[in-house]
This record gives C-alpha cells, sequence and structure tokens, in this order.
C-alpha cells in the first residue's frame, strides 16, 4: 500500500505506471508500483541499496529489455500510449526518455561527435549548420560549451569525470527529449562536480520532465520537488519533497529519513 500525500496539487503525468512488477527471472524485483511522473517536476526515488529504484527507473525507457531473464508486468505510459505495446519503436522511445547513467560513459568519438551522433541517427539535423547549431546549443545548455569550444574535435574520454557526465547530459538533450532519467548521476563524482550536476538539473527543470535516482538524501532534497521513496520492492511514499522530508506519513520513512536503516 503505497501512501500518497493529499495535499499534492494536480500536476500533468508526463509518465503514469500503474501496477508494474518487475522480474529477474523468478526474483520479484518491483512489486505493483503505481506512481505518475509529472511533467513539470523533478523526481526523486530514494531508498536504501537494493530497494529497486534503479529497476524501476530502467523499465521507463524499457532498458531492462537488454536483460534476457527480465519480465514487466503492469502497465505505463507515456503520453496516454502504453510503452509496452507490441509494435512500439524502442530506439525512438530511448530517444524521447533519455537515460543518464551513473558512470559517465561518453563514446570513445570526439565531443562535436559525441552530441552530433543522435541528432544524426534520428534525422534531426539536415546539414553540417543544423548539427554545428545542435551541438552547441547542447553544451550550453549542460553548462560545458565555454570549457570544449575551443576543443570540440578532442575525444570525449579526455574530459573530467564532472565534464564526461555533463556531457552525456547534453547527448541526452541533443535529440530533444521529453523525459531525462538519471541513475545516480553524481555518485561517481567530487563535490565540485556534484555541485555543477545539481546546478545543471534546477536548470534543465520545467523544460524536460526529470527523474533522479540518488543515494543521497540531501541531494534529492535539493534538486527534486517530488519524491518517492522505495522499500523492498514497493513505493512506500510519495509526496512534495519537503513533505517527505519533514512531515513522513509512514514510520519506514521517517526510519530512513532519520538514518534508522539504510
Amino acid at each position: 500500500m503505497t501512501v500518497i500525500h493529499d495535499n499534492l496539487e494536480p500536476t500533468e503525468a508526463k509518465m503514469a505506471a500503474r501496477d508494474v512488477s518487475v522480474y529477474y527471472g523468478d526474483k520479484l524485483a518491483i512489486d505493483s508500483v503505481s506512481i505518475d511522473i509529472p511533467q513539470k517536476y523533478v523526481t526523486a526515488f530514494i531508498g536504501p541499496s537494493g530497494c529497486g529504484k534503479s529497476t524501476f527507473l530502467r523499465s521507463l525507457n524499457r532498458m531492462n529489455d537488454t536483460i534476457a531473464s527480465a519480465r514487466v508486468e503492469g502497465t505505463i505510459e507515456l503520453d496516454g500510449e502504453d510503452i509496452y505495446k507490441s509494435g512500439m519503436d524502442v530506439v525512438q522511445l530511448r530517444a524521447r526518455v533519455g537515460m543518464v547513467f551513473q558512470k559517465p560513459n561518453p563514446f570513445p568519438k570526439s565531443i562535436y561527435d559525441n552530441i552530433a551522433y543522435g541528432p544524426k541517427i534520428h534525422g534531426f539535423a539536415e546539414d553540417k549548420a543544423d548539427l554545428d547549431a545542435i551541438v552547441e546549443r547542447s553544451l550550453v545548455r549542460a553548462g560545458l560549451w565555454n570549457e570544449v569550444k575551443d576543443r570540440l574535435t578532442d575525444s570525449g574520454t579526455a574530459l573530467s569525470g564532472g565534464q564526461q557526465q555533463r556531457l552525456c547530459i547534453a547527448r541526452a538533450i541533443a535529440v530533444d527529449p521529453e523525459v531525462i532519467l538519471m541513475d545516480e548521476p553524481c555518485s561517481a563524482l567530487d563535490p565540485i562536480a556534484t555541485a555543477k550536476i545539481e546546478e545543471l538539473i534546477d536548470d534543465l527543470a520545467g523544460r524536460y520532465a526529470i527523474v533522479i535516482v540518488t543515494h543521497s538524501m540531501q541531494q534529492a532534497a535539493r534538486v527534486s520537488q517530488r519524491t518517492a521513496f522505495f522499500h523492498l520492492g514497493k513505493v512506500v511514499e510519495y509526496g512534495r519533497t519537503s513533505d517527505i522530508f519533514t512531515n513522513p506519513l509512514e514510520e519506514r520513512t521517517k526510519d530512513y529519513i532519520t538514518g534508522r536503516y539504510g
């Protein structure tokens, strides 16, 4: 039973999950989760390690399809369309629902080509001038343009860890997604790089529906407006971030927030 705070103002759901369960073989990893991902907010998923938050995040753009033993039940809709229906173009879905991983994973290509790759394969650019504009705009939005504009031909893997992660965010937004999923995007970064990513999330909020999995409650409190607390594969409580952290309704949430387990 999920406790949903009843003082949430109605918001337009960009994505809606209903009774979603995820299995790895016979193992139940996610148990009947129902949650709305609002259009205009950053939603944080928090909870102890192994509670299912990353598994659920990956089900939002069908990344679990890449695991042979994974099976997803229930429905997940993007703008009212079931993303698991037969005939769904998964490549197109992942352009609409982009993902940034825990460890920065730039392609072993130039900074320019890292950003240009997606727009090229999705046919977003008619010519080099279009592509140049998309690359510049994406890097500007990711707060990286001024740092790399004179070395766009350098390898993306030559950047620092924090810059690589911003490059991956720029790569995600280059195909003009509607949702950005972030799976612990700062866990491999130092505090200064983390602060830059958090500023960037703040800048991108409102333009995209953003979902972030984080093991840091402080980070969830800083960057999100909605928080879902996961425990043992279920969403225990979902509400305004300020309410979850200052006035949780569930004892398990209170225990996690106050550090009694985790």
